[in-house]
């Protein structure tokens, strides 16, 4: 099973966090108390790996932001459903 697009939004907006600041994956990790392949593997679309809402909030101690930084402003768009959600 791969990601959502919304998953893999929120991972990309805290992995754009993570290169501003020049941090690698292993860095990154260590500091949150993961390995460095489950990161690796978060980061990967086709992986259901993903940050749970605790890791989302040291990430946002560790970036001195608001959790809400990782949730994307505006909504995504289904596939296929024209937008629908029910």
């Amino acid at each position: 099973m791969s990601k959502s697009l919304i998953e893999f939004e929120i991972v990309n907006l805290v992995r754009n966090k993570r290169k501003d600041l020049n941090m690698s994956q292993a860095k990154l990790a260590s500091l949150i108390q993961v390995s460095a392949g489950y990161i690796g593997q978060i980061e990967m679309k086709n992986s259901d790996s993903m940050y749970s809402y605790d890791q989302l909030n040291r990430l946002a101690l560790l970036f001195n932001c608001s959790p809400k930084e990782f949730i994307p402003e505006e909504p995504i768009p289904l596939i296929g459903s024209e937008n629908d959600p029910a």
